[in-house]
Protein backbone atom coordinates (compact mmCIF):
# COMPACT_ATOMS: atom_id res chain seq x y z
CA UNK A 1 0.00 0.00 0.00
CA UNK A 2 1.20 3.42 -0.66
CA UNK A 3 2.00 6.11 2.01
CA UNK A 4 0.37 3.30 4.33
CA UNK A 5 -0.44 4.77 7.60
CA UNK A 6 1.61 4.37 10.94
CA UNK A 7 -0.85 2.74 12.77
CA UNK A 8 -1.33 0.21 10.20
CA UNK A 9 2.60 -0.92 11.20
CA UNK A 10 2.45 -0.50 14.85
CA UNK A 11 -1.14 -2.56 14.44
CA UNK A 12 1.30 -5.47 12.61
CA UNK A 13 3.85 -5.70 14.91
CA UNK A 14 1.50 -6.11 17.82
CA UNK A 15 3.13 -3.41 20.13
CA UNK A 16 -0.67 -1.22 19.70
CA UNK A 17 -2.05 -3.58 22.44
CA UNK A 18 0.66 -2.26 25.07
CA UNK A 19 0.74 1.43 24.01
CA UNK A 20 -3.46 1.33 24.53
CA UNK A 21 -2.96 0.01 27.92
CA UNK A 22 -0.12 2.55 29.24
CA UNK A 23 -2.95 5.17 27.73
CA UNK A 24 -6.19 3.86 30.01
CA UNK A 25 -3.30 3.71 33.20
CA UNK A 26 -3.00 7.69 32.47
CA UNK A 27 -6.71 7.89 32.70
CA UNK A 28 -6.96 6.30 36.13
CA UNK A 29 -5.01 9.21 37.72
CA UNK A 30 -5.30 11.37 35.06
CA UNK A 31 -2.08 12.81 33.35
CA UNK A 32 -3.20 12.64 29.95
CA UNK A 33 -2.60 16.12 29.51
CA UNK A 34 -0.44 18.69 31.12
CA UNK A 35 -2.70 19.89 33.93
CA UNK A 36 -2.88 16.45 35.65
CA UNK A 37 -6.08 16.43 37.48
CA UNK A 38 -5.19 13.27 38.67
CA UNK A 39 -8.79 12.39 38.59
CA UNK A 40 -10.01 8.73 37.94
CA UNK A 41 -11.69 9.04 34.17
CA UNK A 42 -12.34 5.25 34.58
CA UNK A 43 -14.63 5.90 36.94
CA UNK A 44 -16.34 8.94 35.66
CA UNK A 45 -14.24 11.03 37.95
CA UNK A 46 -14.51 14.93 35.71
CA UNK A 47 -11.19 16.85 35.59
CA UNK A 48 -10.68 20.01 34.14
CA UNK A 49 -11.93 18.81 30.85
CA UNK A 50 -15.06 18.32 32.21
CA UNK A 51 -14.78 14.91 30.27
CA UNK A 52 -15.08 11.18 31.41
CA UNK A 53 -14.07 7.72 30.71
CA UNK A 54 -15.84 8.30 26.87
CA UNK A 55 -14.96 10.94 24.54
CA UNK A 56 -18.05 12.80 23.44
CA UNK A 57 -18.58 14.03 19.78
CA UNK A 58 -20.17 17.35 18.91
CA UNK A 59 -20.26 16.65 15.30
CA UNK A 60 -18.18 15.16 12.00
CA UNK A 61 -17.97 15.09 8.25
CA UNK A 62 -16.59 16.69 5.56
CA UNK A 63 -14.81 20.00 6.29
CA UNK A 64 -13.65 21.85 3.21
CA UNK A 65 -12.24 25.02 5.39
CA UNK A 66 -9.08 23.84 6.66
CA UNK A 67 -5.61 24.30 5.11
CA UNK A 68 -5.23 23.23 1.26
CA UNK A 69 -3.27 20.21 1.92
CA UNK A 70 -5.34 18.90 4.10
CA UNK A 71 -9.17 19.39 2.38
CA UNK A 72 -8.13 18.70 -1.02
CA UNK A 73 -11.08 17.97 -3.44
CA UNK A 74 -12.42 15.64 -1.36
CA UNK A 75 -12.70 17.17 2.75
CA UNK A 76 -11.12 16.33 5.87
CA UNK A 77 -12.96 14.09 7.36
CA UNK A 78 -12.91 16.36 10.53
CA UNK A 79 -14.42 14.85 14.20
CA UNK A 80 -15.09 17.68 16.50
CA UNK A 81 -14.62 16.24 20.05
CA UNK A 82 -16.20 18.47 23.23
CA UNK A 83 -14.77 19.96 25.72
CA UNK A 84 -11.33 21.04 25.65
CA UNK A 85 -8.22 21.50 28.02
CA UNK A 86 -7.57 24.81 27.27
CA UNK A 87 -10.23 27.75 28.41
CA UNK A 88 -9.43 30.20 25.70
CA UNK A 89 -11.62 33.46 26.29
CA UNK A 90 -11.94 34.33 22.98
CA UNK A 91 -12.69 30.75 21.62
CA UNK A 92 -14.91 31.02 18.23
CA UNK A 93 -16.02 27.42 19.74
CA UNK A 94 -17.09 28.19 22.53
CA UNK A 95 -20.29 25.88 22.72
CA UNK A 96 -18.17 23.10 21.83
CA UNK A 97 -15.40 23.55 23.58
CA UNK A 98 -16.36 24.73 26.70
CA UNK A 99 -19.57 22.75 27.41
CA UNK A 100 -19.66 19.06 28.68
CA UNK A 101 -22.19 18.82 25.22
CA UNK A 102 -22.09 16.54 22.54
CA UNK A 103 -22.81 12.93 22.03
CA UNK A 104 -21.02 10.34 24.35
CA UNK A 105 -19.12 7.65 22.23
CA UNK A 106 -17.81 3.89 22.74
CA UNK A 107 -14.36 3.46 20.88
CA UNK A 108 -16.72 1.32 18.46
CA UNK A 109 -18.86 4.34 17.54
CA UNK A 110 -15.67 6.87 17.34
CA UNK A 111 -14.30 4.01 14.71
CA UNK A 112 -17.49 4.02 13.13
CA UNK A 113 -17.13 7.28 12.21
CA UNK A 114 -14.15 7.52 11.16
CA UNK A 115 -14.75 4.60 8.42
CA UNK A 116 -17.86 6.23 7.40
CA UNK A 117 -15.50 9.48 6.75
CA UNK A 118 -13.53 7.32 4.76
CA UNK A 119 -16.17 5.53 3.26
CA UNK A 120 -17.11 9.64 2.18
CA UNK A 121 -13.98 9.80 0.40
CA UNK A 122 -12.49 12.09 2.37
CA UNK A 123 -8.85 12.69 2.37
CA UNK A 124 -7.96 12.15 6.18
CA UNK A 125 -9.18 11.60 9.65
CA UNK A 126 -9.21 14.89 11.29
CA UNK A 127 -9.40 14.85 15.37
CA UNK A 128 -10.02 18.29 16.51
CA UNK A 129 -9.29 19.13 19.78
CA UNK A 130 -8.36 15.93 20.91
CA UNK A 131 -5.90 16.43 23.99
CA UNK A 132 -7.86 15.27 26.57
CA UNK A 133 -9.62 12.57 24.62
CA UNK A 134 -5.92 10.74 23.92
CA UNK A 135 -6.26 7.40 25.18
CA UNK A 136 -9.81 7.10 23.83
CA UNK A 137 -8.70 7.79 20.49
CA UNK A 138 -6.39 5.35 20.80
CA UNK A 139 -8.56 2.93 20.87
CA UNK A 140 -10.93 3.98 18.73
CA UNK A 141 -8.43 4.07 16.17
CA UNK A 142 -7.43 0.36 17.13
CA UNK A 143 -11.06 -0.72 16.54
CA UNK A 144 -11.56 1.08 12.79
CA UNK A 145 -7.91 0.05 11.55
CA UNK A 146 -9.05 -3.39 12.03
CA UNK A 147 -12.02 -3.16 10.47
CA UNK A 148 -10.16 -1.56 7.08
CA UNK A 149 -9.61 1.90 8.05
CA UNK A 150 -6.66 3.57 5.83
CA UNK A 151 -6.56 7.16 5.90
CA UNK A 152 -3.87 9.32 7.61
CA UNK A 153 -4.76 10.56 11.22
CA UNK A 154 -4.58 14.24 12.09
CA UNK A 155 -3.95 15.75 15.27
CA UNK A 156 -5.70 19.27 15.59
CA UNK A 157 -4.10 20.49 18.66
CA UNK A 158 -4.29 23.61 20.74
CA UNK A 159 -0.93 23.02 21.11
CA UNK A 160 -1.19 22.43 25.34
CA UNK A 161 -0.18 18.57 25.12
CA UNK A 162 2.36 16.41 27.61
CA UNK A 163 5.36 14.96 25.82
CA UNK A 164 4.43 11.96 27.76
CA UNK A 165 1.01 10.84 25.99
CA UNK A 166 2.67 12.20 22.20
CA UNK A 167 5.41 9.54 22.58
CA UNK A 168 2.28 7.03 23.14
CA UNK A 169 1.12 8.39 19.49
CA UNK A 170 4.41 8.03 17.88
CA UNK A 171 4.14 5.64 14.64
CA UNK A 172 0.33 5.98 15.27
CA UNK A 173 0.01 9.70 14.00
CA UNK A 174 0.58 10.96 10.44
CA UNK A 175 -0.03 14.48 10.72
CA UNK A 176 0.41 16.93 13.82
CA UNK A 177 -1.26 20.37 13.48
CA UNK A 178 -0.78 22.02 16.95
CA UNK A 179 -1.62 25.88 17.34
CA UNK A 180 1.42 28.19 19.07
CA UNK A 181 -0.72 30.62 20.56
CA UNK A 182 1.37 32.73 22.72
CA UNK A 183 5.26 33.42 23.56
CA UNK A 184 4.52 34.73 27.23
CA UNK A 185 3.54 33.10 29.90
CA UNK A 186 1.66 35.08 31.60
CA UNK A 187 -0.41 35.69 28.44
CA UNK A 188 -1.50 32.11 28.30
CA UNK A 189 -2.80 31.96 31.95
CA UNK A 190 -4.65 35.55 31.16
CA UNK A 191 -6.58 34.28 28.56
CA UNK A 192 -6.64 30.59 28.08
CA UNK A 193 -6.00 29.65 32.11
CA UNK A 194 -3.04 27.65 31.10
CA UNK A 195 0.19 27.71 32.98
CA UNK A 196 3.44 27.52 31.41
CA UNK A 197 1.93 27.18 27.98
CA UNK A 198 4.79 28.54 26.24
CA UNK A 199 6.96 26.12 27.81
CA UNK A 200 4.69 22.99 27.40
CA UNK A 201 4.17 23.69 23.69
CA UNK A 202 7.26 24.93 22.41
CA UNK A 203 8.83 21.20 24.04
CA UNK A 204 5.13 19.23 22.66
CA UNK A 205 5.86 20.79 19.11
CA UNK A 206 9.45 19.40 19.04
CA UNK A 207 8.18 16.20 20.05
CA UNK A 208 5.36 16.14 17.42
CA UNK A 209 8.41 17.41 14.50
CA UNK A 210 10.87 14.89 15.92
CA UNK A 211 8.15 12.16 15.16
CA UNK A 212 6.95 13.15 11.56
CA UNK A 213 9.07 15.87 10.67
CA UNK A 214 8.56 18.38 8.09
CA UNK A 215 4.93 17.90 5.81
CA UNK A 216 5.45 15.64 3.27
CA UNK A 217 2.58 15.84 0.31
CA UNK A 218 1.86 13.07 -2.03
CA UNK A 219 1.95 13.61 -5.99
CA UNK A 220 -1.59 15.52 -6.06
CA UNK A 221 -0.30 17.77 -3.49
CA UNK A 222 -2.39 16.00 -0.41
CA UNK A 223 -0.40 15.95 3.16
CA UNK A 224 0.67 12.15 3.97
CA UNK A 225 2.38 12.59 7.27
CA UNK A 226 4.58 15.60 8.81
CA UNK A 227 3.68 18.91 10.92
CA UNK A 228 1.93 22.11 9.90
CA UNK A 229 1.61 24.34 12.87
CA UNK A 230 -1.14 26.58 12.70
CA UNK A 231 -0.61 30.63 15.05
CA UNK A 232 -3.37 33.15 15.52
CA UNK A 233 -2.09 36.29 15.39
CA UNK A 234 -3.77 38.62 18.09
CA UNK A 235 -4.32 42.20 18.45
CA UNK A 236 -1.48 44.47 19.83
CA UNK A 237 0.85 42.10 19.43
CA UNK A 238 -0.54 39.81 22.19
CA UNK A 239 -0.18 36.13 21.23
CA UNK A 240 3.95 37.21 20.57
CA UNK A 241 4.27 36.25 16.77
CA UNK A 242 7.56 37.21 16.20
CA UNK A 243 9.19 35.62 18.93
CA UNK A 244 7.29 32.42 17.93
CA UNK A 245 7.88 32.67 14.53
CA UNK A 246 11.57 32.67 15.71
CA UNK A 247 11.58 29.53 17.37
CA UNK A 248 9.85 28.05 14.89
CA UNK A 249 12.42 28.74 12.33
CA UNK A 250 15.52 28.43 14.60
CA UNK A 251 13.89 25.20 16.44
CA UNK A 252 12.08 23.21 14.11
CA UNK A 253 12.09 23.83 10.74
CA UNK A 254 12.90 26.40 7.93
CA UNK A 255 10.84 24.37 5.90
CA UNK A 256 7.59 24.00 8.81
CA UNK A 257 4.23 24.55 6.70
CA UNK A 258 2.70 27.39 8.88
CA UNK A 259 -0.71 28.65 8.79
CA UNK A 260 -0.52 32.20 9.22
CA UNK A 261 -4.09 33.13 10.86
CA UNK A 262 -5.73 36.63 10.61
CA UNK A 263 -9.14 35.43 11.31
CA UNK A 264 -9.44 36.83 14.57
CA UNK A 265 -12.91 38.16 16.08
CA UNK A 266 -14.40 38.87 19.27
CA UNK A 267 -15.97 35.88 20.17
CA UNK A 268 -17.03 34.40 24.02
CA UNK A 269 -15.99 36.35 26.63
CA UNK A 270 -13.28 38.77 24.80
CA UNK A 271 -15.53 41.98 25.11
CA UNK A 272 -14.38 41.51 29.04
CA UNK A 273 -10.63 41.97 28.23
CA UNK A 274 -10.44 45.60 25.88
CA UNK A 275 -7.61 44.36 24.18
CA UNK A 276 -8.94 42.00 22.76
CA UNK A 277 -11.88 43.29 22.18
CA UNK A 278 -11.73 44.23 18.52
CA UNK A 279 -10.80 42.71 15.29
CA UNK A 280 -6.92 42.29 13.79
CA UNK A 281 -5.47 45.17 11.20
CA UNK A 282 -4.30 44.50 8.27
CA UNK A 283 -0.89 46.35 9.58
CA UNK A 284 -1.27 43.89 12.31
CA UNK A 285 -1.40 40.99 9.84
CA UNK A 286 1.35 42.15 7.33
CA UNK A 287 4.04 43.05 9.68
CA UNK A 288 3.66 39.32 10.93
CA UNK A 289 3.77 38.19 7.73
CA UNK A 290 6.90 40.24 6.63
CA UNK A 291 8.66 38.33 9.70
CA UNK A 292 8.00 35.60 8.62
CA UNK A 293 9.58 36.21 5.47
CA UNK A 294 12.54 37.36 6.91
CA UNK A 295 12.51 34.37 8.35
CA UNK A 296 12.61 32.40 5.13
CA UNK A 297 9.14 30.98 6.73
CA UNK A 298 7.81 30.97 3.29
CA UNK A 299 5.53 27.22 3.21
CA UNK A 300 2.03 27.83 4.06
CA UNK A 301 -1.15 29.19 4.18
CA UNK A 302 -1.32 33.28 4.56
Amino acid sequence: MANKPGYLSLLDSGKYKGRLQKAREYLSSCTVCPRTCRVNRLEGEIGDCRIGSRARVSSYGPHYGEESPLRGWKGSGTVFFSGCNLHCQYCQNASISQSGGGREVSPEQLAGMMLSLQERGCHNINLVSPTHVGPQIMEAVFVAAKKGLTLPLVYNTGGYDSVRMLRLFSGILDIYMPDMKYADPQVGVTYSRAESYPTVNQRAVKEMHRQVGDLVLDEQGIAVKGLLIRHLILPHQLAGSAQILKFIAEEISGKTYLNLMDQYRPSYRAHRYPELNRRLTRKEFAEVKRLASELGLERGDR
